[in-house]
C-alpha cells in the first residue's frame, strides 16, 4: 500500500485528485498508475486504468485473449469506482485493497458491488474478486483533504 500511496502523491503534485495504484503478481509489481484525468482531460485515466493501460502497452493485444489481471492483487489509495471495478472483473483481478471508501461512485461496496459477479455478470465476462477496505484509510483522507483544500484550475464551473 505504501507503493500506492507513492504513486497517490505523485498525482498531488500533479494537480490530480491523489489516487495511487499499484497492481502485484507473485510478490512483484508488475504495473502501477495514478490519476491523470486532468492531464489528459479524459475522465476515464483514473489510475487503475492507466496502470491496465500500461499492461496491455507491455503485453500487446495477445494479453486480451486471456485474464489479463489473473493471480493479481491490485493496491489503490481509494475504492474503485463502478467503471474501474468492472474493468477489474473483466480482467479476472484476484484480490482489491484499497483504503478509504469512495461513498459516491465505489464499485466494491459503498455504491455497487461489481466484484461480486452473479451468474448474469459471469455469462458476459466478469469475475469475481476478493476485496479488503480500510487498509492505511487515514493516509489516504489526508491526501484527499490536501488537494480540496486547494483551487483546481481544471475543474468546470461551478468549481463547487
Amino acid at each position: 500500500m505504501a507503493l500506492a500511496e507513492e504513486e497517490a502523491k505523485k498525482a498531488l503534485e500533479e494537480g490530480e485528485v491523489p489516487v495511487g495504484c499499484v497492481m502485484v503478481r507473485g510478490g512483484v509489481v508488475i504495473a502501477r498508475g495514478h490519476n491523470k484525468t486532468n492531464e489528459r482531460m479524459d475522465a476515464t485515466r483514473h489510475a487503475e486504468m492507466v496502470a491496465i493501460d500500461s499492461l496491455v502497452e507491455e503485453g500487446g493485444d495477445n494479453l486480451w485473449a486471456q485474464q489479463l489481471l489473473a493471480g493479481c492483487t491490485l493496491y489503490v489509495t481509494c475504492e474503485p469506482c463502478i467503471m474501474c471495478a468492472s474493468a477489474l472483473a473483466m480482467l479476472g483481478l484476484e484480490r482489491a485493497v484499497f483504503g478509504c471508501c469512495n461513498d459516491k461512485f465505489g464499485g466494491n461496496g459503498s455504491v455497487m458491488c461489481m466484484h461480486e459477479s452473479d451468474s448474469q455478470l459471469r455469462a458476459v465476462g466478469f469475475a469475481s474478486y476478493q476485496v479488503r477496505a480500510g487498509v492505511h484509510e487515514q493516509e489516504a483522507i489526508e491526501l484527499f483533504k490536501k488537494f480540496y483544500a486547494r483551487e483546481n484550475s481544471k475543474a468546470p464551473v461551478p468549481k463547487r
